[in-house]
Parts: C-alpha cells; sequence; structure tokens
C-alpha cells in the first residue's frame, strides 16, 4: 500500500522577497520527514508555507528551521489534503 502524504499550512511573518522565501525552503526542506515546501508570499502580511509530509514534523522543528531562516512562525492550519 503507497504511502500518502499531506499539506500542513504555517503562516510565517516577515518574508518580504523570493530571497525570503529560498531561506525558508532551503531550512525547513531539512527538517525529518519533509518531502516538499513550498511558499505564497504575501508582502506586508503573513506568508504561508506549505508543508508536505508523510508523517506531520513536530511543530518545534518547523519553528526552529523557520527561527533559522531568520523570520517568525505565527501559527499552523489544519492539514490539508493528501498528495
Amino acid at each position: 500500500m503507497a504511502q500518502t502524504e499531506s499539506v500542513t499550512d504555517y503562516l510565517v511573518t516577515g518574508m518580504t522577497c523570493g530571497h525570503c522565501v529560498a531561506s525558508v525552503i532551503e531550512e525547513v526542506s531539512l527538517v525529518p520527514g519533509v518531502s516538499a515546501v513550498t511558499v505564497d508570499l504575501v508582502v506586508g502580511a503573513d506568508s504561508t508555507v506549505h508543508v508536505t509530509s508523510a508523517v506531520e514534523p513536530a511543530r518545534s522543528d518547523i519553528r526552529a528551521a523557520i527561527d533559522e531562516a531568520g523570520y517568525e512562525l505565527q501559527g499552523a492550519g489544519a492539514q490539508g489534503s493528501a498528495a
């Protein structure tokens, strides 16, 4: 049986450009279990970071990765649909 992946959304403040997005993607991609990361950049507001994984990573691991990139985790949404 194939393992399905899910997407969890996180709100992040402070991102203003493509370099910001690249930094967050790079750091969050290093979290164990994460298979993909995309970002919906919203300049001047919270941006949404979409994290795809088979098992939702610990929120503390995501927070540490986002902190390492230089931004602030605001909250987490419900898991999205299977990918």
